[in-house]
């Protein structure tokens, strides 16, 4: 073993926030074992704090953001 972190699975609708219960978007990875998850809001609230102290952030709050994809809705 290396000592490297196996790539992080995506979070999907079932991932829940530790805080609230919504959809989490925000994955904190701790350097003494376990993750904590958060929906985007109570992810900008802790992000920085975790992130100081070591823990490996994976952050998909941008998918909020993203447009749907339009395949399949040909207007003609």
């Amino acid at each position: 073993m290396t000592g490297a972190l196996a790539p992080a699975k995506p979070l999907t609708a079932t991932d829940r926030c530790d805080r609230c219960g919504a959809q989490a978007y925000i994955r904190a990875t701790l350097p003494v074992g376990g993750e904590l998850l958060f929906c985007a809001h109570h992810g900008r609230q802790h992000v920085a704090v975790l992130r100081d102290k070591g823990a490996d952030i994976q952050d998909e709050s941008a998918r909020l953001s993203a447009t749907p994809s339009t395949a399949g809705n040909d207007e003609r």
